[in-house]
Order: structure tokens, then sequence, then C-alpha cells
């Protein structure tokens, strides 16, 4: 498989906006841990096991190239059905009238999250858990705990589901399942049709090269697909502090600053029209409560 830079991330400057995820990461305690246990802190021991994981410190951005490769030479199998369905939006996106799927702040939900993000991610290896954590809102949180737990026999749904993993040498192993139904399977920013709650994602994650890592995922999802989909997405490290994640707050762009009555400074929204943002009053005032 040919790896081609993100060329595009790459040519921003200071990546501005840019949205991350954090990511914590753990190895296994020897015994399982019971659905309601009380977790004991980590001793010494547990973090020194830390020196045994992989190194994957540093920026790692999404290859965003191949993400829209592996689409074309590895489709996806949708049903019928919703193949006609990823057929209209296909072409409503050609013709300049993109769905837009993810514009309304709502976190993009696993597998779209590591599919077709287009913004970076950190590694940070800590005792019992492996955490995503999205710089917008906080709305990419994901946990993968990998402290021996059992996957739930019903867990909670959730956006990014429940997630259980393991290190395997070098490859932390995962399984997610709990995804709510609402949740898309994403093959671009137009075009996603959603799971429809009964999707289970398997992943391993590991290097393949000293500054690439690959998420080689199976997506099961009987609603929407005919078999389970192999696919496999690519990350590459950056280690420039203009990478340095920074933060990013989805709806910021619906507020501008203001002064209270008090003169205190404050956001407010921003007007608009036809559904366009127009350009600050000249000397805002918040309204008075």
């Amino acid at each position: 498989m040919a790896i081609d830079c993100n060329l595009r991330r790459l040519a921003m400057p200071a990546r501005a906006g840019l949205m991350a995820a954090i990511v914590l990461i753990t190895a296994i305690p020897a015994r399982a841990v019971p659905d309601d246990a009380v977790i004991a802190p980590p001793a010494a021991a547990d973090w020194a096991a830390l020196a045994h994981l992989p190194d994957w410190s540093g920026v790692w951005t999404p290859d965003i190239r191949d993400q829209d490769a592996q689409v074309e030479t590895n489709p996806v199998p949708w049903t019928p059905a919703l193949k006609k369905q990823v057929d209209f939006w296909t072409a409503e996106e050609n013709a300049g009238r993109p769905h837009g799927v993810l514009i309304n702040c709502l976190p993009h939900g696993m597998p779209s999250l590591m599919l077709i993000t287009h913004n970076a991610q950190e590694f940070l290896f800590t005792p019992g858990r492996v955490t995503l954590l999205g710089e917008s809102d906080g709305n990419r949180l994901r946990r993968i705990w990998t402290d021996g737990r059992a996957m739930p026999a019903d867990p909670d749904p959730s956006f990014h589901g429940y997630s259980v993993g393991h290190w395997e040498g070098d490859t932390l192993v995962v399984e997610t399942r709990g995804i709510l139904p609402q949740v898309f399977l994403a093959i671009s920013e137009a075009v996603a049709i959603p799971t429809g709650g009964d999707a289970v994602i398997h992943e391993r994650i590991h290097l393949i090269a000293p500054d690439t890592m690959a998420d080689d995922l199976v997506i099961e999802a009987p609603h929407i697909l005919t078999r389970a989909w192999p696919t496999r997405r690519l990350w590459h490290r950056i280690r420039k502090r203009s990478y340095e994640i920074v933060e990013g707050v989805c709806h910021q762009g619906d507020f501008e600053p203001a002064s209270d009555k008090w003169g205190n400074p404050v956001y407010i929204p921003t007007r608009q029209q036809d559904g366009n943002v127009l350009p600050p009053a000249a000397n805002p005032v918040q309204p008075n409560p």
C-alpha cells in the first residue's frame, strides 16, 4: 500500500483551529475487573510498565488522500437500498449541494471519527484506559478500557460507543459496541448513512513505520452493510511545535465579542441573514436581560 503524506495539512500555517484527539493508553492488569468494582489507584509498577509500550508521542495527522483512496479501491459493501441513498448524496455533493453531515456540532461518533476526520490526535500513555479526547467542546471523547474488564452485555448507547482493548505486543486491539443508531458511517463529510444501532467496530492500531500509524478496522453493521467491511486508515507523526494541538470550540463562530451594560467583555449571538453571518456591529452591546 502506498503511503502519501497529507500535503494539504502540512501546508496549513500553524494549523490554527485544529481539532484533535488525545489518547490515554495503558497496559492490562492480569485479572478482569467486575462491572461494579472499585478501581484501585495505579501502583508504581503500573506506571513503570508504560515504558514497555511503543513510542506514540508527537502529533498524528490523518492521511486524507489515503482516506479517499481507500473508499475508491475498497468500497463500502452497502445494502442495495442504502447504496441508492449513497449514490443520491454523492450526486448532490458533486453538484455543489453537499449534505453537510458534520455541521451541527454533534460528535463524529464511531467509526467516522477514525474514518474521515481531518483533524490530528495525540497519544498519552497512562495506566488503565485509552481516552480519545477531541478539542471541540470535548465531544470527541472516546475511552478505551484496557484494565481487563469484559465488554458489558448491554452498554449504554453513545456516539463513540463502549470500547474495550488490550495490547498484543505493540498493537492496541480494540472492540467497540453500544453505538447510537443515529451515528453515521461516513465516507466523506457529505456522504454518510446512520449505522442503525447494531454496529460493532474492531480495530488494530499499530506502527507500520517509525512515523506512520495504521488503524486496521473491521466494521460490522448488519442494518446497512451486506458483510463486515475491513478498511485501513493511516496517520503520520509530526513533531514540529507549529503542529501542537490548539483549542477549538464548535459553536464559537455563532457568537461575536461585545460588552454588557457594565462594560464587561461578553459574547452575543452573531447577526445573521438568510443563514449567512453578518459583520459585527461597530460597538455591539449585550441586550439587557
